[in-house]
């Protein structure tokens, strides 16, 4: 198994068009999908986000971060909110934002979520957070 995190992106024009459906709409066609992930065993984690206009940006281009208060600059694509999902390939984590309700203008993006395995076990970081996962019963 190995584990997927599938970000929802959003045009402003897609934002608007999900923005204005009835929220009853929303939540039944999402309800319905997670009820599906869930019992088929695979759903990790799921949140969708807040108004990007009331988000906030860090800038990390100089020498001192720069904090900016949304809504900023253009945005081309928004990131909505994302689902991590824990399946046997990459073909299935797309099998799965196929499946996924969107809308028209709207994209998701599938990454992998490398395991703690995969990092320099005898790195004092990693080894903390090793004793971390344990402990908070993510291992």
């Amino acid at each position: 198994m190995a584990k997927y995190m599938l970000i929802m992106r959003n045009t402003d024009e897609s934002q608007a068009r999900m923005m204005s459906t009835p929220m009853d709409e929303m939540i039944e066609h999402v309800g319905r999908y997670n009820e599906e992930l869930i019992k088929a065993g695979v759903l990790v984690a799921a949140e969708g986000l807040d108004d990007p206009g009331q988000g906030v940006v860090v800038d990390y281009s100089g020498e001192t971060p720069v904090v900016t208060d949304g809504p900023y600059g253009e945005t081309k694509e928004l990131f909505g909110g994302f689902y991590i999902l824990d399946v046997t390939s990459k073909e299935e984590a797309v099998e799965w934002a196929q499946r996924m309700p969107g809308f028209p203008g709207s994209k998701c993006e599938i990454r992998r979520v490398p395991g703690i395995d995969e990092f320099p076990q005898d790195n004092e970081w990693i080894q903390k957070e090793r004793v971390w996962r344990e402990q908070t019963g993510q291992l």
